[in-house]
């Protein structure tokens, strides 16, 4: 995991400082019409304040070691400290150029809100798609296959800005249903709500916080479910039919087991090894995916943030933002190795 981290941030690291305009360009034009004398002494301060007048490597190597919690102490500029070695050091994401603002405040304002996202999505998507996918597959070549088959393929091939175009233009539109709001994450009242559903004193009914909040989420979830769940769906009926076709499931119905022990207990399990496989991509995916619902309904996210970070050519955010995205995406690979292993006991790590 570690080597493939290194390369990750190696790569978007180098992309950024070779791309042209280099990483200070959007900086160094922040500041409108200048002369030449004063523009160079702007530029002069950017490449001094986060050491942009260094070699490349050297650069990435000081950002290294920043975000590491094995190193030496940064001074001015990334500056290592070859005299200061620290074993275990809280990693330093440095501060964002663009918003003159730590970058970890920054994350830790936007992740909460992508992680929510993405806690409620995995669940409703897994459980949907289980069910679905298994009701497909005892039911294969009659109505109901047919046409969630059908169903579950056009869900897949629609694109997720379309929809949440549709979503907001008509369940968000005063001109056709307004049934939810059009972007954000809570009304401007919020804050001065109660926590849980309420009736005022004058017999008013009071939304709460927290219903507030599940209302603003439900387009989002959609955007972000849809097409997931037919993946899933599509992929659980196929591992489910192949599985049930295999010869200990006719040698089990042979001896007189029920449907039901021999969908769930015989089944089931070996079918999950696919399902377990595709969610080692499953998060990354919903987090690529968020950048655009973040964009479309305002959500001040990750997927923003880091959307931000890159048209203002923020090394620091954009770094940051493809560190965090790529230990989320290792570690969903690493739960699924995990998977195998408790889904088939043929599966053993040595």
């Amino acid at each position: 995991m570690i080597p493939t981290l290194i390369g990750v941030t190696a790569v978007v690291f180098f992309v950024m400082a070779f791309s042209p305009g280099g990483v200070g360009g959007a900086e160094a034009n922040a500041g409108g019409e200048m002369d030449s004398r004063s523009r160079e002494a702007q530029i002069e301060y950017i490449n001094n304040r986060y050491g942009l007048d260094q070699p490349k490597v050297v650069q990435y190597g000081r950002w290294l070691n920043r975000v590491s919690p094995i190193g030496f102490a940064s001074g001015a500029a990334g500056k290592v400290q070859w005299s200061k070695p620290q074993l275990l050091k809280w990693p330093d994401l440095g501060e964002s150029m663009s918003k003159r603002r730590p970058v970890t405040d920054l994350y830790g304002e936007a992740l909460p809100i992508t992680l929510l996202l993405n806690v409620i999505t995995t669940p409703v998507i897994y459980i949907a798609a289980l069910g679905l996918g298994l009701y497909m597959a005892q039911h294969r070549g009659k109505a109901f296959d047919l046409l969630s088959g059908v169903t579950v393929l056009a869900l897949w091939s629609v694109p997720v800005m379309w929809v949440g175009v549709m979503l907001i233009g008509f369940f968000a539109n005063r001109d056709f249903f307004y049934w939810f709001p059009v972007g954000g994450l809570s009304s401007s009242q919020a804050a001065a709500m109660p926590f849980l559903p309420s009736w005022d004193t004058q017999g008013v009914f009071v939304r709460g916080w927290l219903l507030d909040r599940m209302w603003h989420l439900v387009l989002p979830v959609i955007c972000l479910t849809y097409a997931s769940l037919a993946f899933l769906a599509k992929l659980t009926r196929g591992s489910m039919i192949e599985t049930l076709n295999t010869d200990y499931v006719r040698t089990a119905r042979a001896k007189g087991v029920s449907g039901t022990v021999v969908l769930f207990r015989h089944a089931f399990r070996n079918a999950l090894l696919p399902l377990i496989t595709v969610s080692a991509s499953l998060l990354p995916g919903l987090l690529a995916g968020s950048v655009v619902v973040e964009m479309i309904f305002s959500i001040p996210g990750m997927g923003k943030l880091m959307l931000d970070g890159i048209f203002a050519r923020d090394r620091e955010l954009i770094l940051a933002g493809t560190l965090i995205s790529g230990v989320l995406g290792l570690l969903s690979i690493l739960i699924a190795d995990l998977g195998y292993a408790i889904a088939d006991p043929r599966v053993s790590y040595d």
